[in-house]
C-alpha cells in the first residue's frame, strides 16, 4: 500500500481558480478523468472558497492548498478542508505550522542544503521548485545519489513532453503540472477537454494514454 501522497498519481494538477463556481465541476474532471490530487493555489482570492467546495462535494478527490506562506494561511487551509499543503519554499515558522497542522506537507527546495536541512528535520518528502530553472532532470537525478531518503514532487516548466523524463527518475514520486488544466478550457467550462488531458496525463507513468485507464494508485497514508 503506498503511504504518501506522491504515490497516488503521477501528475498532481496545479490549479489556479478565478472563481469558486467552477471549482467543483474541475475536480469531478480531473477525477473522473484519473487524477484525484488537486492542488489549488493560493494565487487568487477564490482559492480558499474552491477547496471548501471541492472538499465537501468531492469525496473522491483529495484537494490540497499550494503557494502556502503564512502559518495563518496553514491554518485557514485545513480549516477550509485542505488534505495537503504546498509552499513553493519555507521557513523556520512555516515548517513548524506545517508540521502540526495534521495533514501531509511538500515543502519546496531548489538545493542540496535545503534538502539536507529538511531531512535532519524528518522530512523525507519535498516539492523540487521551480524544477526546469532550478536544473531539470539533471539536478535532480544527481541528488538520488548521496541523498537517496528525499523524494520529491517536481513543478515549474514541466509539461507532457518532458514530465515522462522526470517520472523516470529514481527519487520522484509525481510531478506537478498545469498544461491539464488550460485557462481557455477552464474559462470556456469546457470539463470534457479537461477530463481527456486528465486521462492522458495520468497515463504517462504506466503508458496506458488517453484511452487506457487512469494510471491512478490506491490512495492512503501522509507526505512526510
Amino acid at each position: 500500500m503506498p503511504t504518501s501522497v506522491l504515490d497516488l498519481a503521477p501528475v498532481v494538477p496545479v490549479v489556479v481558480i478565478e472563481d469558486a463556481a467552477d471549482a467543483v465541476p474541475l475536480a469531478r474532471a480531473l477525477v473522473d478523468g484519473g487524477l484525484p490530487v488537486i492542488e489549488v493555489t493560493l494565487r487568487t482570492p477564490a482559492a480558499l472558497d474552491a477547496i471548501r467546495a471541492v472538499a465537501a462535494a468531492v469525496p473522491d478527490a483529495m484537494v490540497g492548498a499550494g503557494t502556502v506562506l503564512t502559518p495563518a494561511q496553514v491554518t485557514e487551509c485545513v480549516a477550509a478542508g485542505a488534505r495537503f499543503l504546498v509552499s513553493p519554499g519555507w521557513t523556520d515558522r512555516l515548517l513548524t505550522a506545517m508540521a502540526a497542522s495534521g495533514v501531509p506537507y511538500l515543502p519546496g527546495v531548489s538545493t542540496a542544503s535545503e534538502v539536507v536541512t529538511l531531512l535532519e528535520r524528518g522530512v523525507r518528502e519535498m516539492k523540487f521548485f521551480p524544477a526546469q530553472a532550478a536544473g531539470g532532470t539533471a539536478y535532480l537525478g544527481s541528488l538520488a545519489g548521496p541523498l537517496p531518503q528525499a523524494r520529491f514532487c517536481p513543478t515549474g516548466g514541466i509539461g507532457p513532453d518532458n514530465a515522462p523524463e522526470y517520472l523516470a527518475l529514481p527519487n520522484v514520486g509525481c510531478v506537478g503540472g498545469t498544461w491539464m488544466v488550460p485557462a481557455d478550457a477552464v474559462g470556456a467550462g469546457d470539463w470534457d477537454r479537461v477530463r481527456e488531458l486528465a486521462r492522458a496525463a495520468a497515463g504517462l507513468r504506466t503508458g496506458l494514454g488517453p484511452g487506457g485507464g487512469s494510471g491512478v494508485r490506491d490512495a492512503g497514508g501522509t507526505c512526510r
